[in-house]
C-alpha cells in the first residue's frame, strides 16, 4: 500500500492570479499547461504556499500558509488548492503579514537553515504572535539544534 500524497496546485495567469510555493521539497511535481502544475508532497513535509490575486484596480488578495503534509490518521484541514487537506500551521491574509512572514523566512535562509526543516511548534508560535501583533521572536541556529535534538529518531 502506498503512502497517502498531498497535492497543492500551482497557478500563474500573468497580472491576475499566482500562487506558488516560497519553501518545500515536493517529492514530485506535475506540468499540466502553460498554467497550472501540480507539486506532490510526502506526509510530515512542511511547505509553504503564496496566493495573490489582482483585478483591474490592483491587488485584492495576499494570502500566505505554511501546511504540514498530513499522516495517515491525523487531522486534516480543508485548505482550497491542497488535496485532501493538510495542518495548518501558519496563515497570513494582509499584504503587511504577508510581507513581514517573507522577512522572517528571508532571515530563517540566511542562517543556512531550510525553512522547510524548521519546527512546526514555531511556525504556530509565528501564526499566534502575528494574530497578537507581538513582536516575534527570531528562529535562531541554536533554537533549530534543539528541535533536531527532540525529533525521534527514524
Amino acid at each position: 500500500m502506498s503512502q497517502p500524497l498531498t497535492r497543492v496546485a500551482l497557478v500563474f495567469v500573468p497580472e491576475k492570479r499566482n500562487v506558488w510555493l516560497r519553501f518545500g521539497r515536493p517529492s514530485r511535481e506535475t506540468i499540466i499547461d502553460r498554467q497550472r502544475r501540480t507539486a506532490v508532497f510526502n506526509p510530515g513535509s512542511v511547505f509553504c504556499r503564496i496566493r495573490w490575486e489582482a483585478n483591474a484596480y490592483g491587488t485584492v488578495l495576499w494570502q500566505l500558509a505554511v501546511v504540514q503534509a498530513a499522516a495517515p490518521g491525523e487531522t486534516l484541514q480543508r485548505i482550497a488548492g491542497i488535496v485532501p487537506g493538510a495542518a495548518l500551521l501558519l496563515y497570513v491574509r494582509t499584504a503587511r503579514n504577508v510581507q513581514a512572514t517573507l522577512r522572517l523566512i528571508d532571515a530563517i535562509e540566511a542562517t543556512r537553515i531550510d525553512p522547510a526543516d524548521v519546527a512546526p511548534s514555531y511556525w504556530r508560535m509565528v501564526h499566534n504572535r502575528l494574530a497578537a501583533r507581538v513582536e516575534v521572536s527570531p528562529h535562531t541556529p541554536d533554537r533549530h539544534a534543539a528541535y533536531l535534538l527532540r525529533r525521534p529518531l527514524v
